[in-house]
């Protein structure tokens, strides 16, 4: 039977009209479902009434979040949410994962809090010799785009949305500079969210001609903004897939079209940003050499007549017909969260062994990686006042990634040896991040690009605050130097 109702201070004691009768003590209110006509309770309460008795509920078996009647469990697992829907043409499982070295990967590795004083010195020791020679400080390219100085002079923005509009402007800047902000092209966004970083490229592009945006996210996304763009020239797409799993070339926008792709991203985490290079390099631009095709704008490029070609010139859009074309024309990503990389995916695993390094050394540099922010840790109340300040501006990019300076570390620092100071382990930290990305680096050159990384915001607005750029060797974009 349903609880009892007591009264309540705001009302009668009675549900609103045409509400579920059924009260719930954990909330102290009336269930607020709608009850069918001539029903007292809505479908999840009615177990609670005589007049339903006859009907069993249970637990839905695909999602126990909610009940179904027993006798139409059949019906409903055909229709029900939770259910396994049919996988795109695009998907191929594990395309993109890299999983031969499986059995490089020991099946357990203690915590670094764990190591002896001996152990974490000799892993330091590999790690600074790994490191020898490396530039560990790299080139400020903090940037900036007059798509944003509306935004980013709103007034209304708090905090959180300046600092994720700061890091948009900077990016989208740094795509400029390297000539991939132009027409005829697909802006393949990998973790895109909200499709925030698109939306501003979109914005900036204006009226470009052919402009195509693939929105790649796994999770499904709340307040999306791609939504709202229906500009005649540019065609967004989102896929719900996780990258892992991603065959680009199969995305019938793509087979159709054959557009160069220029890979963005702001904050891909971890391993994702090692699947999307191979989504870009290994999957989708190696699918071009095997049939031997060429993408759809250097044909496009080799049938215009000079004088089409010297129209475009004269509008100021010569940075955007470059000499040589390939599949993938550029990548710009912001990296980030360096502790969730796997080895199994990881692009630089060649780099690794080349300097005598393996599975179990990268395991722990990866931990160690979180090092780098250690230092950057608020007390208790400052943490107290961060979640108070988050919680009042619900506009903000909740799914990216708010990496100022409270960043959760996979070893608490007082556990550490303590041989090690605070200042050392920010440093260790930071070689342990850039010895990854140089894996990626060499990754990329092996691949036929010239790539680098950059600083392009300030540590201030985020201590994940490095960019990784790549052009194919033969662009007619700037040189990048690493």
């Amino acid at each position: 039977m349903a609880a009892a109702a007591p009264p309540t201070p705001h009302g009668t004691g009675f549900p609103a009209e045409g509400r579920c009768g059924y009260y719930v003590e954990k909330k102290k209110r009336f269930c607020r479902m709608e009850a069918a006509a001539g029903r007292r309770f809505c479908g999840e309460h009615a177990g609670a009434a005589q007049e339903e008795n006859a009907r069993k509920r249970i637990l839905c078996p695909l999602d126990p979040k909610h009940t179904v009647y027993e006798d139409q469990l059949t019906r409903h697992l055909k229709k029900c949410n939770a259910r396994e829907k049919p996988k795109p043409d695009f998907f191929i499982e594990d395309i993109n994962a890299d999983l031969e070295d499986e059995t490089e990967i020991p099946e357990q590795l203690v915590p670094i809090s764990s190591l002896s004083e001996e152990q974490l010195e000799n892993l330091i020791k590999k790690l600074r010799k790994a490191s020898e020679g490396l530039n560990s400080t790299l080139k400020d390219q903090i940037m900036s785009h007059p798509a944003l100085y509306d935004a980013l002079n709103d007034p209304k923005n708090g905090d959180s949305a300046t600092k994720h509009l700061k890091q948009q402007a900077s990016i989208l800047g740094n795509i400029e500079k390297l000539n991939l902000l132009g027409p005829r092209r697909c802006f393949v966004e990998f973790g895109a969210g909200k499709g925030k970083l698109s939306h501003w490229v979109d914005t900036a592009l204006k009226d470009a001609d052919k402009v195509h945006f693939i929105l790649v996210e796994k999770v499904t996304t709340r307040f999306k903004v791609d939504g709202k763009h229906r500009k005649k020239n540019s065609v967004f797409e989102r896929l719900q897939i996780d990258i892992q799993h991603l065959c680009l070339n199969k995305v019938p926008l793509l087979s159709k079209e054959k557009l160069p792709l220029v890979g963005i991203g702001k904050h891909l985490c971890g391993m994702a940003t090692d699947l999307a290079l191979r989504c870009l390099i290994e999957t989708y631009a190696a699918s071009f050499e095997e049939r031997n095709e060429e993408p759809l704008a250097k044909r496009i490029k080799n049938d215009k007549t000079e004088k089409e070609i010297n129209n475009l010139t004269n509008e100021g859009n010569e940075k955007n017909v470059p000499e040589k074309w390939t599949p993938v024309a550029g990548i710009v990503i912001a990296l980030c969260c360096h502790h969730r990389c796997d080895w199994r995916h990881y692009v630089g695993k060649e780099y690794f062994k080349a300097l005598g390094l393996g599975a179990v050394e990268f395991h722990y540099f990866q931990r160690m990686s979180s090092w780098a922010t250690c230092g950057m840790r608020k007390t208790s109340s400052e943490a107290s006042n961060i979640t108070t300040t988050k919680k009042d501006h619900q506009s903000d990019d909740n799914e990216e990634h708010d990496d100022g300076d409270y960043r959760i570390t996979d070893d608490n620092t007082k556990s550490l040896p303590g041989f090690l100071t605070v200042e050392e382990k920010k440093k260790l930290g930071q070689l342990c991040k850039l010895l990854i990305d140089q894996g990626r680096i060499d990754y990329l050159q092996r691949k036929g690009f010239c790539s680098s990384l950059q600083y392009y915001i300030d540590p201030v607005v985020s201590l994940e605050n490095v960019l990784l750029t790549a052009l194919p060797n033969h662009s007619s974009s700037p040189d990048i130097t690493v």
